[in-house]
């Protein structure tokens, strides 16, 4: 029932598309988004967004207590290493307090599925903290892998990890990070969540893969880059919200329906992120803007506008490669409805994560999960 194929969920987003479009090209003007449009376009899906009508739940408030352990926990395990130079490469982006919206998730869902199934368990437990372990440690481990791939030089503000410690050791310590995970995963005793779990692993290079390359034909490419954004972004959270579901013996239905809002979430996640790409500056993003197309990567933006202007379509082939092929496509972007186009994209797997949460028992855990739809989508960093 929830889980579209990616051409299915194109299409109805293509309907939503064409009915908006006309009062786009009404515009006395094309669409620049500086930060007060963007201001108005959030204000638009807040109206819009099925969980807006509701009060505000602080959904870290929920789950300080769980988000409390699993920090210790991690904490924990990166210092079992004598070596003390791979200890302080790996625990880099740990000590820089990221935002632990992954785990937050996983315990969000945690809290909610044992609700469902009349859990009098008031945290999550020890296992469910375990998989929100496993799945930060997992998205850390990716970013300092990722970092090394990309040559990046800052994160979040601060220096990555390449550029204190050095590639290898960079590299040495995302691996040493996956090995604590694994062994963090193992203790969980049910062989049906270690495999979905793995599955993350799995995704995540498939998606490396994906990034890639490209398609040339357009309907095509726009597939892939939903395919590629679910394997790298979305997998993480669908899997994870899935395992604590089975965790709390929810039934296939309610499993599912966990995995599809992690999956939709996850997906609406990135496509902001995307966007907030062209649209932010370096020191809201704690790291480079437009640095996708700096690294050759057509996101939802670029696919947009290469429906309006086909001129795009060589330098997407070359991964903007050429010289000014970068200054051409951030020009197309700014001067069509990409963005808009990309916000109602989000939009539309936003909803379809709400919609998922609506066969688990309704209170402040079901509530928190729907408004942070609704942070997701109206987030600016």
């Amino acid at each position: 029932m929830y889980r579209l194929p990616p051409k299915a969920c194109l299409r109805n987003v293509s309907r939503v598309c064409r009915a908006t479009m006309q009062a786009v090209r009404q515009s006395t003007r094309r669409l620049l988004y500086t930060s007060r449009e963007l201001g108005r376009a959030r204000e638009k899906i807040i109206r819009t967004t099925d969980c807006s009508a509701k009060p505000p739940v602080e959904a870290r408030v929920l789950v300080r207590q769980d988000l409390d352990v699993v920090n210790k926990r991690i904490q924990s395990e990166l210092d079992c290493c004598r070596i003390s130079e791979l200890r302080h490469a790996s625990g880099y982006y740990f000590n820089e307090k990221g935002k632990l919206f992954r785990p937050m998730v996983a315990l969000l869902m945690s809290h909610a599925c044992n609700k469902t199934q009349d859990t009098i368990a008031k945290t999550a437990s020890k296992e469910q903290q375990t998989i929100a372990l496993v799945t930060e440690m997992i998205h850390t481990a990716t970013l300092v892998h990722d970092d090394v791939i990309d040559l990046a030089t800052t994160r979040r503000g601060q220096p990555v990890a390449n550029q204190v410690w050095g590639h290898k050791n960079a590299v040495f310590a995302g691996d040493f990070i996956l090995a604590r995970s694994s062994v963090s995963l193992s203790q969980v005793n049910n062989p049906v969540v270690v495999e979905l779990m793995s599955l993350i692993l799995d995704s995540l290079i498939r998606g490396e893969i994906m990034q890639l390359g490209t398609r040339s034909k357009s309907e095509e490419r726009f597939m892939h880059y939903i395919d590629k954004t679910y394997k790298k972004t979305g997998s993480l959270l669908a899997h994870s919200c899935k395992s604590v579901a089975v965790l709390a013996q929810c039934d296939p239905l309610l499993c599912e329906a966990a995995f599809q809002y992690g999956r939709n979430l996850g997906i609406a996640f990135q496509l902001i992120d995307d966007m907030l790409d062209f649209i932010s500056t370096s020191e809201v993003l704690g790291k480079p803007a437009a640095a996708d197309l700096k690294l050759g990567l057509a996101t939802a933006p670029v696919l947009f506008a290469s429906e309006m202007y086909p001129e795009l379509e060589p330098l997407i082939m070359r991964r903007f490669s050429d010289k000014g092929d970068v200054e051409l496509a951030l020009s197309r972007v700014k001067s069509s409805d990409s963005i808009h186009k990309t916000l109602l994209l989000a939009q539309q797997f936003g909803k379809a994560a709400v919609e998922s949460v609506k066969h688990l028992s309704e209170g402040l855990e079901r509530t928190a999960l729907e408004s942070l739809v609704e942070d997701v989508l109206t987030r600016t960093k």
